[in-house]
């Protein structure tokens, strides 16, 4: 039996290639198994489509494409998928389903991405459905770089079964670069979600909510657009503590769209600096060959060469015979380890261990591939005109000897000069986006440069002529040198577009101001904002402003609605379940 194959001809984009690539070889290995053939799968279907609900938690859209790539193989094996966010579903509609596939990020530290915790409260919770009518996969997105890899795709997987539940096929979890596996996995779990013959296609319980199928793009983060950049102009007071800048890219002819909401993927280039050290740390010769380019290409250009990967720092523990490091490591204090990594990149950990300790083929074994960063993009499409705008602070400290910076942000700040090209690709953010309907009032929090999307939304509901009422909280450290777009937001308050601007300098005055201070200070009036109907955002930090700004919402609840903590709490969560208090969180 042959693998199928995609002529060269046939239209599709890189990803899309790829990714029906591996889907093709993950269905020929089942198959293969199986002693199938794919005309045999097709005889075997009901005559009525089976019915596969595909449920989806995502923080930035990637769960949500590979969810629609999934059920779009689904239709073509004569399935009738369903697609919904995981807060989409209630658990009486979890307990009437058969046939069931999970695609989940994990967002920060092991957490449940924003629209699945809702879900996941009540899928833990002791009065959760036996479901041992069904059968399910889940299919985990996370990044090894963080603690809890994969958690909430484990964490649901774990609970499904402990209710009953049977596994059509084991979990997969994938990594940063997780096209591939995902879709040889999807190749593998759809044939066997199909039910035998003769037995009932539709699950009970009605349809789901549908998103809208995404618009391709023939750009994407393995094939991004060299845009050129027209503006990187400082925004920040040369007083501040901070520098953040304002950038504006050229889309030219690339085809590229967005909407107020979505980010923006920039693709770095590292440092040369910190290439040649590690060379030195080496003692390698920077065009010694690496695959088809020079060492100094690939570190250059291909690999993550300032925040090492877990395995890496396993690895020079191992060769080094660093006490300290040895210590952190083996006593599993994730505190301690995060301390003693603070400010490290991979040329302080190689100076750890003995000079001929790793060679660049073994350093090159234990390295990331390099990936793009994510940006609230700060424009709305209507009011750029063929442009696409990013607010970035530019990270930079000091640490043994050494000036250090963010990989992208410095890339952008010091190494793309105006007219210059840099490699971008739009990512939708379709759980991020204004009310359709533009008379509802719109509340929105964030600080610094989580004012990004907030800009962005101002100039959308602006080139809508949206009649709702717009209400800002923006604060930083001080009002004379971190009040960016402070002349933008003067003239949008004129001109009566934005309704309220609230403002928190923390450190203009001895008690430090912050913008839940003053939700706190106008909580009467916020709580009435949410009564008439008014959708609410946080933009921003999640540790602990977006924590904070939670904090401040519930009480805000309580005291000014006359609740309990617990009916508090049960008002914020129905505003997330109608999509009314969402967050584009960092």
């Amino acid at each position: 039996m042959k693998i199928p194959y995609i002529p060269e001809d046939a239209p599709f984009n890189a990803d899309q290639r790829a990714w029906l690539a591996g889907f093709l070889a993950g269905l020929h290995s089942r198959l293969a198994i199986s002693g199938g053939t794919p005309a045999v799968a097709a005889a075997a279907a009901p005559d009525r489509a089976a019915s596969l609900h595909i449920l989806y938690g995502t923080q930035t859209g990637n769960a949500e494409r590979v969810a629609m790539d999934a059920a779009a193989a689904a239709r073509g094996l004569g399935l009738a998928p369903q697609v919904a966010g995981l807060d989409d579903v209630t658990m009486d509609q979890l307990a009437a389903m058969q046939r069931l596939i999970v695609v989940t990020s994990t967002y920060g530290e092991g957490e449940m991405p924003d629209n699945a915790q809702l879900f996941w409260e009540a899928l833990s919770a002791s009065t959760a459905p036996r479901l041992e009518g069904l059968r399910f996969g889940v299919l985990a997105l996370g990044d090894t770089g963080y603690d809890g890899f994969c958690q909430a795709g484990k964490l649901i997987d774990m609970r499904l079964e402990q209710l009953g539940a049977t596994r059509i096929l084991a979990r997969r979890d994938c990594d940063i670069d997780y096209e591939d596996p995902a879709a040889a996995w999807i190749g593998e779990a759809l044939p066997l979600a199909a039910p035998a013959a003769g037995t009932e296609g539709i699950a009970a319980g009605g349809p789901l909510p549908s998103p809208a199928a995404a618009k391709a793009s023939s750009w994407s983060r393995k094939n991004p657009y060299p845009a050129r950049l027209a503006v990187n102009r400082r925004l920040s007071g040369s007083a501040s503590g901070k520098e953040i800048r304002h950038y504006e890219f050229d889309l030219g002819d690339s085809g590229l769209e967005y909407e107020a909401g979505d980010a923006l993927g920039v693709m770095p280039v590292n440092d040369p600096a910190l290439v040649r050290l590690i060379l030195s740390r080496l003692g390698a010769d920077p065009q010694a060959p690496a695959g088809d380019v020079t060492l100094e290409t690939v570190l250059t250009s291909k690999y993550e060469i300032s925040t090492p990967s877990r395995d890496l720092i396993a690895e020079v523990e191992r060769r080094a015979g660093n006490e300290e490091l040895t210590h952190v490591l083996r006593n599993g204090d994730k505190e301690a380890l995060d301390a003693f990594l603070w400010g490290k990149d991979i040329c302080d950990l190689l100076a750890l261990a003995p000079p001929a300790a790793f060679s660049p083929e073994e350093l090159l074994g234990w390295l990331k591939p390099l990936q793009h960063r994510a940006y609230s993009i700060s424009s709305s499409p209507h009011a750029a005109a063929g442009r696409v705008h990013l607010t970035v602070a530019s990270v930079r400290y000091h640490a043994d000897g050494r000036d250090r910076g963010g990989v992208c942000s410095t890339f952008l700040a010091d190494r793309v000069a105006e007219g210059q090209t840099a490699g971008i690709f739009v990512s939708q953010n379709k759980a991020f986006r204004l009310p359709a309907d533009n008379d509802v009032p719109v509340i929105m929090v964030g600080p610094g440069t989580g004012i990004a999307p907030f800009r962005a939304f101002l100039q959308e509901r602006r080139a809508r002529g949206a009649r709702g009422r717009n209400w800002l909280f923006f604060g930083d450290q001080h009002r004379e040198s971190d009040f960016i777009y402070e002349d933008e937001l003067a003239g949008m308050s004129r001109d009566g577009l934005l309704t309220r601007l609230d403002l928190a300098f923390s450190r203009d005055q001895q008690e430090k101001i912050y913008v839940q201070t003053r939700m706190r200070e106008n909580g009467k009036a916020l709580h009435a904002w949410l009564e008439e109907g008014a959708s609410f955002y946080v933009c921003g930090d999640a540790s602990r402003m977006a924590r904070d700004v939670d904090d401040a919402l519930a009480e805000i609840v309580a005291v000014h609605g006359g609740m309990t903590e617990d009916r508090a709490a049960d008002y914020v969560a129905g505003l997330k379940r109608e999509k009314r208090y969402l967050r584009d969180v960092y």
